[in-house]
């Protein structure tokens, strides 16, 4: 008798004398199960809700099948989750754990998908400021702006004495002929020049710009905004601005100074501050040489420009001779002798702005934020802050569910790997919908205990 063969079962070979064999025909199944702890936590701070409220909706009800909240919960959670591209979501769209998420386990309309695919959040992105016949949904930029200050305030539950906001500017790399495309000199290529500005690992704006402008153009208005907004809650907050030289700008430093405001920025070197420290830089040598290890002084002096400074100002001098050669460093700064000196002020408050820069590749790196291939800078502009509003959701994970865990300082890419992309069986009944998780997730104590704080903080 011939052998019935399947044509939809794969074999392989033998392992311990058993047949090893494959099929297709699994059922509903997820590689990303650990999304439902996103869902969780945008339960708790109620960012799509409060993100689509920022948007105005003027598609015709009768046929909308898609609302705005799925739209935007399905491309901040695709972007956590690791699908940079809209082209992902064809897929997506049939994904189980994201209908879940989404509260839509089946479509009205029996020719379309739960969820929504790469055309309709085309449409999304392409929205304008105003709606128009071809774009029937528009943002209000100003809104979406805000949303990322409400969402840092309420992560407290009381006034911190002081904070302090860290700016920086980066290249967004463009191969494309995108408005606003320009040549940057100091980075070597076509791209945009965003500007980040965050509190600790708290994201509070992002902004693109064009690159041919200052890295500090436009910086002192969006202090100003996100000052003014913080202000309102906090109104006796101490709050000091810190940023590297491409931010020592008069306008800058002149608006921190009339709005009770304290700073400290780096400052570009040149010959006359160089020979200010040259007795420092002298002994710095001399100890380098006699102990063959790297060796620092520091000088606090009083410095003004030739013609850009209004005033003279505080400078701090750090003369340092390192592997043979001299390596001196400027900051200026609004912070007081009598307060903190030299050494701790460069060491321990200006050297700690870096960590801006690990949080600006968590968002490029990890969440796409340098995918700006849309043909407008207001797409662009949108993708951006998706991939902003995916880390302020991840960031929100990891305070709220995961801070006594190993995960409590991990990146958006250590978290995804680990939590998020666990493979799963959906069952879904009249009663429930069940996610069966594999049992290898070598972090099930983890997941469990974000689970635990995510549902206290929803009570």
């Amino acid at each position: 008798m011939p052998t019935e063969c399947n044509p939809g079962l794969f074999e392989f070979p033998r392992v311990n004398a058993r047949g090893v064999v494959a099929s297709f025909d699994g059922g509903r199944i997820t590689s990303d199960a650990g999304a439902l702890l996103l869902g969780a936590t945008d339960r708790v701070i109620g960012l799509t809700r409060r993100l689509a409220a920022c948007f105005k909706d003027q598609r015709a009800p009768a046929f909308v099948e898609h609302s705005l909240e799925t739209l935007l919960m399905q491309r901040i959670t695709g972007i956590a989750l690791g699908y940079e591209d809209l082209v992902d979501h064809d897929d997506l769209r049939h994904d189980p754990v994201l209908s879940v998420l989404a509260g839509k386990l089946e479509a009205r309309r029996s020719d379309c998908a739960p969820l929504a695919g790469k055309s309709t959040l085309n449409r999304l992105e392409l929205s304008r400021p105003e709606p128009s016949r071809y774009a029937r949904i528009s943002a209000d930029a100003s809104a979406i702006e805000a949303l990322f200050v409400d969402l840092f305030l309420e992560a407290h539950t009381k006034a911190p004495a002081q904070i302090t906001l860290d700016l920086d500017a980066t290249d967004d790399l463009l191969h494309g002929h995108q408005e606003g495309r320009f040549f940057h000199g100091y980075y070597d290529c076509h791209c945009y020049l965003p500007l980040y500005i965050f509190c600790g690992r708290h994201l509070l704006a992002a902004k693109l710009r064009r690159s041919n402008i200052d890295a500090a153009a436009g910086a002192a208005d969006e202090v100003a905004r996100i000052v003014r907004q913080i202000r309102v809650r906090w109104p006796r907050v101490r709050i000091l601005l810190r940023g590297d030289s491409g931010f020592c700008r008069e306008p800058l430093m002149a608006w921190c100074e009339q709005n009770r405001v304290d700073d400290v920025f780096g400052l570009a070197r040149n010959k006359r501050l160089e020979g200010e420290i040259t007795a420092e830089m002298q002994a710095a040598r001399a100890a380098a040489e006699r102990t063959g290890k790297p060796a620092r002084r520091f000088k606090d002096f009083t410095w003004s420009t030739l013609d850009s400074w209004a005033h003279p100002r505080r400078v701090i001098g750090k003369a340092e001779w390192t592997t043979g050669k001299a390596n001196p460093r400027f900051v200026v700064t609004s912070l007081k002798k009598a307060e903190i000196d030299a050494r701790r002020l460069y060491e321990v408050i200006y050297c700690a702005r870096g960590e801006m820069e690990n949080r600006i590749k968590e968002c490029q790196l990890d969440l796409f934020a340098d995918r700006t291939s849309a043909a407008t800078m207001s797409a662009n502009q949108l993708r951006l802050w998706f991939a902003s509003m995916a880390y302020v959701l991840l960031s929100a994970l990891r305070r709220i569910g995961l801070p006594y865990t190993q995960f409590a300082r991990a990146t958006c890419g250590t978290i995804r790997r680990t939590l998020l992309k666990i493979g799963a069986l959906v069952r879904l009944s009249v009663r429930r919908v069940a996610v069966v998780m594999t049992s290898a997730c070598p972090f099930q104590h983890e997941f469990a205990l974000a689970h635990a704080l995510l549902r206290r903080a929803m009570a």
